[in-house]
């Protein structure tokens, strides 16, 4: 049997997706917000009622533990960017990514998120996937499409396991 890169990676794609599918359908809106240690990073409302993340340009020491709304809206950020490269669209700001809120809104939107990936990978040839990719490295990094859409993948692995691992805290603090 042979496959190509670009079914490999979907592959992949859809093996990782199964996996946070599996939490997002067990979340519960308490979830989102709920705060795991008293040092973590979170979504919180802004002054016109927008839901905006803790965010630091440099990465604090100790690093923060993420809530799941923060971890959410980093997917939905990372994700809308990634789009924006793989597609050739001007790249949306970090701060024009606004979270949902909690609980079936921004579980529409991150299905949302992966039907449009999903169109934009079945879209992509061999060729496609050797173009040079700027991100989420510098442009002068060398890198590909093919390492982009694999950093996405990997990329939702990690947080799909996080926000696995809060949920399963969660349920086990609700009995």
């Amino acid at each position: 049997m042979t496959i190509t890169a670009p079914a490999l990676l979907r592959w992949q794609f859809d093996l990782t997706w199964s996996l946070f599918a599996y939490h997002l359908d067990r979340l519960e809106p308490a979830d989102f917000l709920r705060e795991p240690v008293a040092l973590c990073w979170t979504v919180r409302r802004d002054p016109d009622g927008a839901w905006r993340p803790d965010w630091a340009d440099t990465e604090p020491d100790p690093v923060p533990v993420p809530t799941i709304a923060w971890l959410t809206w980093h997917i939905g950020w990372w994700w809308s960017v990634a789009g924006d490269h793989l597609v050739g669209r001007p790249a949306r700001r970090r701060a024009d990514v606004v979270w949902p809120g909690p609980g079936e809104e921004t579980i529409t939107w991150l299905r949302g998120l992966r039907t449009t990936w999903i169109d934009e990978l079945d879209r992509l040839t061999a060729d496609d996937l050797a173009r040079p990719a700027a991100f989420p490295w510098p442009a002068d990094a060398g890198l590909t499409v093919a390492h982009m859409v694999g950093w996405v993948n990997a990329e939702l692995m990690k947080n799909a396991a996080e926000i696995g691992q809060l949920r399963l805290l969660s349920a086990l603090r609700r009995g």
